[in-house]
């Protein structure tokens, strides 16, 4: 009987040593999509002759249920907040509004991107994402802006032999408000990280 009782406690805590071990993978991977300094993905290489963009928003781990442990492919199946979200130049109502060497405009269906810096390369306060995210369940649009003072930047160059700019962004996004409503919302906890790549003729 006593020999039983060793055999379960044993068993028991090599289950709960290899639950902590899961769980401890899964916030490992749920952290890395926190990193800002990973460059932005392939979609628009050097190469590449626009219109072309690409604007993804990395939402931090705190900021999306159960602390980001959960995979995304479960997180979709449960309607909640993935850690990643993103619109091209593929995506429906895709448009690239105003390309310049201290400004980038971008929209599509349910979403608007501006990023604007004050010619020193200081990211300028009218900058801002309205985007469509599912929160507790309940799908919203959300207008956010970056902190004061702001963390990021737009780097814009122009092409040999073209009347195209191409460049990267990135910045950091800290308070958001519902865009129907106007009410500011308290969410996210750290700011999203917004960045992206474009390539398209200057307007």
């Amino acid at each position: 009987m006593g020999y039983m009782k060793t055999s379960v406690k044993t068993s028991l805590i090599i289950i709960a040593l290899a639950l902590l071990v899961c769980i401890a993978c899964l916030v490992w991977l749920g952290s890395r999509s926190d990193e800002t300094d990973e460059p932005s993905g392939a979609i628009v290489s050097d190469t590449s002759r626009g219109p072309a963009f690409e604007v993804r928003v990395v939402v931090p781990r705190m900021a999306r249920a159960f602390g980001g442990i959960i995979p995304d492919a479960l997180v979709k199946k449960l309607d909640g907040t993935p850690s990643e979200l993103r619109f091209d130049h593929t995506s429906n109502g895709a448009r690239i509004v105003s390309v310049g060497p201290d400004r980038l405009e971008l929209s599509a269906d349910g979403w608007e991107f501006l990023i604007e810096t004050d010619g020193k390369g200081t990211i300028a306060p009218a900058t801002h994402l309205v985007f469509p995210i599912t929160l507790g369940g309940r799908q919203v649009r959300l207008n956010c802006r970056p902190a004061d003072p702001a963390t990021g930047y737009l780097s814009t160059a122009p092409r040999a032999g073209s009347t195209e700019l191409a460049g990267r962004f990135l910045v950091a996004l800290a308070t958001c408000k519902n865009a129907e409503s106007g009410r500011s919302i308290e969410w996210p906890p750290r700011p999203l990280t917004v960045r992206g790549s474009f390539a398209g003729p200057a307007k």
